[in-house]
């Protein structure tokens, strides 16, 4: 029995493979295969780089002021964020980086290039709840990029991809800690 023909070759010719990496060797790896709008990629991940500079501050800004008898959990909690933040952040600088682009951490306009806020929350459980509101923001954000970006740009899918489950797992953290606060609070 012999194999049905494939309507494109699942690999291109070596030779093809070399020719085509030494032309326009300006683009990095950018190259002619990249089925993404590189500039609008990079467009979109100056937001998301926004939004994980805001996210890194608030977690960061909320480690250094929670308060109160049971605090101590909440703020290693907290830092442990703004570390992870920190992570999301460097990546998406990179891959900007990867594309072309700038990232861009001028502080000027941040809030507004950010899909999250930076709240401070007042009181701890206040605290925990903009940091549940921001990390459910990040996830719906973070799976609507991931589908546009489908098999356009794996590389950028991937990356978003690996973000999002630490945000999901940061928002089901959110969430223990407003239950068994808020209880505490009441």
């Amino acid at each position: 029995m012999s194999k049905p023909a494939a309507a494109t070759p699942f690999l291109t010719d070596v030779q093809t493979l070399r020719e085509r990496a030494r032309q326009h060797l300006e683009t990095g790896n950018v190259t002619a295969t990249y089925k993404g709008d590189a500039e609008k990629t990079i467009a979109i991940l100056q937001s998301v780089l926004a939004t994980e500079i805001v996210c890194v501050l608030r977690y960061t800004m909320h480690a250094v002021a929670a308060s109160g008898i049971s605090s101590d959990g909440v703020k290693a909690e907290f830092a442990q964020h703004a570390k992870e933040e920190q992570g999301h952040m460097m990546a998406v600088a990179e891959r900007i980086n990867q594309l072309g682009g700038t990232p861009n951490f001028n502080p000027e306009g941040l809030a507004t290039r950010s899909a999250s806020q930076y709240s401070e929350g007042g009181d701890l459980v206040g605290m925990i709840r903009e940091n549940l509101i921001a990390e459910r923001i990040a996830v719906d954000h973070y799976r609507e990029l991931i589908r546009y970006f489908g098999d356009d740009d794996p590389a950028t899918r991937t990356m978003l991809e690996g973000i999002l489950v630490v945000e999901e797992e940061h928002a089901n953290d959110m969430l223990d800690l407003l239950g068994s606060h808020a209880e505490k609070a009441r």
